[in-house]
């Protein structure tokens, strides 16, 4: 047996409960902080070995009392495949970088219990491919942020009644799903539901609003760990894929082009720096639902990759946010700031993934958004359009915020302001990977577009299905009109 035959994803999971129940018991902010880097490094590691193992197709020994191997239920719910395996890497990628950018002044607000605790459920979400399990760990990923608002005295009100909503129309439209996989027997109600469900999680219009609420009263850290991945968009790949109907896609497509133009013209006239975050980052989540939702393999391997793009530009885009607010506190887009002269590797920063997430040439997001437009405009040559203009409303915004904040008048402070070590190896790390994936494309296209044509096989029981229960529910005339086209 190699290293790679331990069941690397199970222990990346369990480290992150063991360092969440650990750093809990810790009393000194600067300690918990260090044995939260710890447990987060750790889990990042194990992440990337259950990936290379994954990869070069080495499985956890038969002997394991608890592996990958194990099952619940008669079923295998955590297991890796195409799309989950790079997933959980990133997502362990996002906490162990924020957890290290995370400065001493935040470092008593930044709870890392909840934080490894958050990342164990995330981990187990984006490893799962059991509805039931997948739908209780959807759930379980709701507390944390309910607990974060009660902790900072805020109202939980509008995020639990979203939050409820969401998973209750998750369940009821699952419950009437074929349980035994022969896709499709659901009913249009169930498919309703399921749709309605991502609709909410991803916060499209008009159920956006609890987003908005989410990063302005949670703190930025946990905010971009809770919202960055994208969950909502696995729940779609995972659970309404399969099973949707063409018109149901369809609907999402419309309302998430709605929703895309519209938070991209919000954009533009916020004057908290926050908002408008939330706004540029819900018009790209609605974005990735439209690629995702074309169902044809170029839209959807340019949804892919720019699900991946997104998460890490805005990643650190909110990250090089984060610090800006560690130095000035929350900031305004109500008059220019002058920044630059204080911070000019955060400006850097700013533009860089900023840019990187409205698909600026040369970096990560120019590919995925090339791919998305080109299969919109396949599809329908209004949706292609409607693609363009909410990137290019988001452009603008990006560039308007930055002038903002970091042009214009000078600020004056009588202390340094420069960036830090850890924050410039966090702000680095992910540029690097921006622009890598701009210069190199060609791997991560090609494995994406592999995943695209697995979910649109997944598919077609479905598209099957429909179409015969059509054929059955149309009349002898029609079928015999059928017959003769």
């Amino acid at each position: 047996m190699t290293v790679l035959h331990l069941p690397w994803l199970e222990i990346a999971i369990l480290l992150a409960v063991v360092g969440a129940l650990a750093v809990n018991r810790v009393r000194d902010p600067q300690r918990a902080a260090r044995l939260g880097m710890a447990f987060t490094a750790a889990a990042l590691l194990c992440t990337l070995l259950a990936w290379a193992a994954f990869a070069l197709g080495a499985t956890p020994a038969a002997g394991a009392a608890w592996s990958a191997q194990t099952y619940v239920w008669g079923r295998q719910p955590f297991r890796l495949d195409n799309l989950s395996a790079p997933l959980v890497v990133v997502a362990a990628l996002l906490h162990f970088l924020t957890a290290l950018a995370t400065p001493r002044t935040k470092m008593r607000r930044f709870s890392f219990s909840w934080s490894l605790f958050s990342e164990a459920i995330r981990l187990a979400t984006f490893s799962c491919q059991e509805p039931w399990v997948l739908i209780g760990l959807l759930a379980a990923n709701a507390v944390p942020p309910f607990v974060e608002l009660l902790n900072r005295g805020e109202s939980p009100r509008v995020y639990v009644l979203h939050m409820a909503l969401f998973l209750g129309l998750l369940v009821l439209g699952w419950a009437f799903v074929d349980p035994t996989g022969n896709h499709p027997t659901e009913s249009g109600w169930a498919t309703a539901c399921l749709l309605a469900a991502v609709l909410i999680r991803c916060g499209a219009v008009p159920a956006h609003c609890w987003l908005t609420d989410w990063f302005e009263h949670a703190s930025f850290g946990n905010a971009l760990l809770f919202a960055a991945p994208l969950t909502g968009v696995y729940v779609a790949v995972r659970l309404v894929l399969p099973v949707a109907p063409d018109w149901a896609l369809q609907s999402i497509s419309v309302v998430s082009l709605a929703t895309a133009v519209y938070a991209a013209g919000m954009a533009l006239v916020q004057r908290e720096v926050r908002r408008f975050f939330a706004y540029v980052f819900l018009s790209h989540v609605s974005l990735v639902l439209v690629g995702l939702e074309l169902h044809t393999a170029v839209s959807l391997t340019g949804a892919l990759c720019l699900w991946f793009a997104v998460t890490l530009s805005l990643a650190g885009f909110g990250l090089t946010l984060r610090a800006l607010e560690a130095r000035y506190g929350r900031l305004s887009l109500d008059d220019f700031r002058g920044l630059y002269e204080h911070s000019p590797m955060l400006a850097v920063c700013f533009l860089v993934t900023g840019l990187a997430s409205v698909g600026f040439p040369g970096t990560l997001g120019f590919v995925s958004s090339e791919l998305l437009v080109e299969g919109a405009v396949e599809a329908s040559l209004p949706a292609g359009i409607a693609v363009v203009a909410a990137a290019a409303l988001n452009g603008i915004a990006v560039v308007r915020a930055y002038f903002l904040l970091f042009t214009g008048g000078r600020h004056f402070s009588s202390v340094s302001l420069a960036i830090t070590a850890r924050e410039r190896f966090v702000l680095l790390t992910l540029t690097a990977l921006i622009l890598g994936g701009g210069l190199f494309p060609q791997p991560g296209v090609a494995h994406l577009y592999a995943v695209a044509e697995q979910v649109l096989q997944a598919r077609e029981p479905a598209v099957t299905g429909h179409t015969a229960a059509g054929v059955r529910n149309s009349g002898p005339s029609d079928q015999r009109a059928s017959q003769g086209r």
